[in-house]
């Protein structure tokens, strides 16, 4: 399975995909697609909607996981990180495909094993999991990358299989 994992920002959206299969995962392409501080808001927005549609077109994933918005201290820029995150969403929708959102404690869980893990641990994990010399940069590309590691997790788990069959 081909996950495109995401981690959306109007800076900064970084995403990572990966090929799943058996329990084993390996990262196809990795990168993060990036506006210009100071741009007119909704152009920054644009840039990202059209360069998301070219990202879902030029690898094609079987599933899209995204990661689900954390209002912090500073409910402005979650404003914005919002806005960003909704013209992605609008992307994967117009594609065809469906998107699962993770909290960040759910993707701690799913890679490290533990859902209160800092940043390095999960980024040494992500590493170790899929046999990498070093962490991608920047530090948003190695997040989406995280996330697309827990949806193969999740998405093959007994229980999501489970829900899958009762579902059907």
């Amino acid at each position: 399975m081909r996950i495109l994992g995401i981690d959306p920002g109007y800076g900064i959206t970084g995403f990572g995909v990966i090929e799943a299969e058996r329990g084993r995962s390996v990262l196809l392409q990795c990168g993060a697609i990036t506006t210009p501080a100071g741009m007119d808001f909704s152009a920054r927005l644009e840039i990202i909607y059209e360069d998301m549609r070219q990202l879902l077109e030029a690898t094609k994933p079987d599933a899209v996981a995204i990661e689900e918005l954390f209002f912090g201290q500073n409910v402005t820029t979650g404003i914005g990180v919002a806005q960003a995150r909704g013209v992605v969403l609008l992307a994967i929708r117009q594609a065809g495909l469906e998107v699962t959102s993770y909290k960040p404690m759910q993707v701690k869980q799913a890679v490290v094993g533990y859902g209160n893990a800092t940043k390095h641990q999960v980024q040494d994990m992500t590493k170790r999991l899929l046999g990498l010399s070093a962490m991608p940069k920047p530090d948003d590309a190695a997040d989406a990358i995280a996330i697309a590691l827990c949806h193969a997790r999740s998405s093959t788990s007994l229980l999501a299989n489970a829900q899958r069959q009762i579902d059907n």
